[in-house]
């Protein structure tokens, strides 16, 4: 079964881009290929971080 694939893309990938990966591979399972990118790639952020984490 071919899923779709889901590109979150933002300035750094620091923050806006990887939570909402994580939350649509969290949300949507199985049903979505999901990827997050930066035109200029960055450390992620210390709060982006601490917000994931509290959501395990």
């Amino acid at each position: 079964m071919n899923v779709p694939s889901v590109l979150f893309i933002c300035t750094g990938n620091t923050a806006r881009s990887q939570m909402a990966q994580v939350l649509l591979e969290h949300h949507g399972a199985e049903r979505f290929r999901v990827m997050s990118a930066g035109l200029e790639p960055g450390e992620v952020n210390p709060l982006t971080r601490q917000v994931l984490e509290e959501l395990e």
